[in-house]
């Protein structure tokens, strides 16, 4: 089974900052960890049918990760990238372990509205090994990241 987690904020930056930095991979590599983690892309192609690579390391070495060590890898394709509204992710974890199986869609919608650009993510077939608490965690905490990272540059 997979499950749904759904995330929103409001980031003060006008909807085509927000955009450019979804799809920039220098920009991704700062606001796309969540706290605790660090990235790093050994691939990027910011274009539908393109995709990535991204190895997260958390920066407790103690902390297991989904694909062995302290590291998550996943691998994604972007499926649809539709300036500045929309952009369509498709991503599977490289792991041994069966509850991390499964491709997870994430879909970010952005809308401006008074003071910025509200940001919603869906994430579709969710693998059941990731809790929707620890999920929704990430997802605030990278949510967060990109408000500081587009806000600090408009």
């Amino acid at each position: 089974m997979s499950h749904t987690d759904e995330a929103q904020a409001v980031v003060t930056a006008p909807r085509d900052d927000v955009f450019a930095a979804l799809v920039d991979e220098d920009a991704r590599t700062v606001w796309l960890p969540p706290a605790g983690m660090s990235g790093r892309f050994t691939h990027f192609d910011a274009r539908a049918g393109g995709g990535y690579c991204l190895v997260l390391t958390y920066d407790d070495e103690a902390t297991l990760g989904k694909s062995g060590g302290n590291t998550d890898v996943v691998e994604v394709r972007f499926v649809s990238v539709d300036a500045p509204r929309r952009l369509v992710e498709e991503a599977d974890f490289v792991s041994d372990d069966p509850r991390f199986a499964g491709t997870m869609t994430l879909t970010w919608a952005l809308e401006p509205v008074d003071g910025g650009t509200r940001v919603a993510i869906t994430a579709t077939g969710v693998p059941d090994g990731i809790s929707s608490a620890d999920h929704a965690a990430a997802l605030a905490s990278t949510l967060g990241n990109l408000d500081g990272y587009v806000s600090r540059r408009t």
